[in-house]
């Protein structure tokens, strides 16, 4: 995957480079890594370049999750991780049925990484990192052994929104962006591998959890707890391993800046 990849494999200028650790509770969360960081930044390209196409939440979602997946099994010294995440993108087309065209996404990955730049023009140097896309998908198919169709939270999330709104007083629930803060609490956790370690329901219950404690509502008490009644299998200790996770993620953007 050298050779035509290299117009992608460094991160745009101004681009920041994550460092340092997360206090809780007095300890010191790990230094993340390189891998680590590096995914961080291509999620994020991904997540800008999905936008710029027009893409809808799920089929973005699976390209996160291809991209996850896929380096799970391999190592990003080996396959230039902005190349896979491209491939990635032109998958989760097909498989989500929002096709795109290989021309489009080059040419707004160019964009991304050479900033005001003119489309390129389709010669030789175009058709090889064309080629390379493809054949970078091809591998993409082969190391998840063609498994890529995928569960996502957002259809539960949608259910447990709807179902915690008919419990809300309707103008304490119009005051606070619980349904908007809940989407881009979930659209984050695909920054990160913990969208692929944690359950599609877990996700969609602490997303929400996190919501509707940083806007202060609360739920009718009943004998169970509100995540309970909605996801029978979570518990506390689930809802705060996924917060924990989306909180490193925060910790390690916010050291971006």
């Amino acid at each position: 995957m050298e050779g035509p990849c290299r117009r992608l494999s460094a991160a745009p200028e101004g681009e920041p480079r994550p460092t340092g650790t997360r206090e809780s509770g007095g300890e010191a969360a790990p230094e993340p890594t390189r891998d680590t960081r590096t995914h961080f930044r291509v999620c994020r390209f991904m997540m800008e370049t999905g936008v710029k196409l027009r893409m809808r939440s799920v089929p973005v979602a699976t390209a996160c999750v291809l991209y996850h997946r896929f380096f799970q099994r391999v190592t990003s010294r080996v396959y230039e991780p902005y190349l896979v995440a491209m491939s990635c993108l032109y998958l989760a087309g097909k498989v989500e049925e929002q096709h795109l065209r290989t021309r489009d996404i080059i040419n707004v990955s160019h964009r991304y990484f050479n900033k005001g730049s003119a489309p390129l023009e389709c010669d030789k140097e175009f058709w090889d990192l064309r080629d390379s896309v493809v054949q970078c998908e091809l591998l993409i198919l082969r190391q998840l052994n063609f498994h890529v169709s995928f569960e996502h939270p957002h259809k539960y999330l949608l259910h447990y929104l709807l179902s915690v709104k008919a419990l809300v007083n309707r103008h304490a629930w119009s005051r606070t962006p619980v349904a908007e803060t809940s989407w881009a609490l979930l659209r984050d956790c695909y920054h990160g591998d913990m969208c692929i370690r944690h359950t599609p329901q877990h996700i969609a219950i602490a997303a929400l959890y996190l919501a509707l404690n940083s806007y202060g509502v609360e739920l009718p008490v009943g004998e169970k707890e509100w995540w309970q009644v909605l996801c029978e299998d979570v518990t506390k200790a689930d809802i705060n391993a996924v917060i924990s996770d989306l909180l490193r993620l925060y910790d390690m953007e916010a050291k971006c800046i």
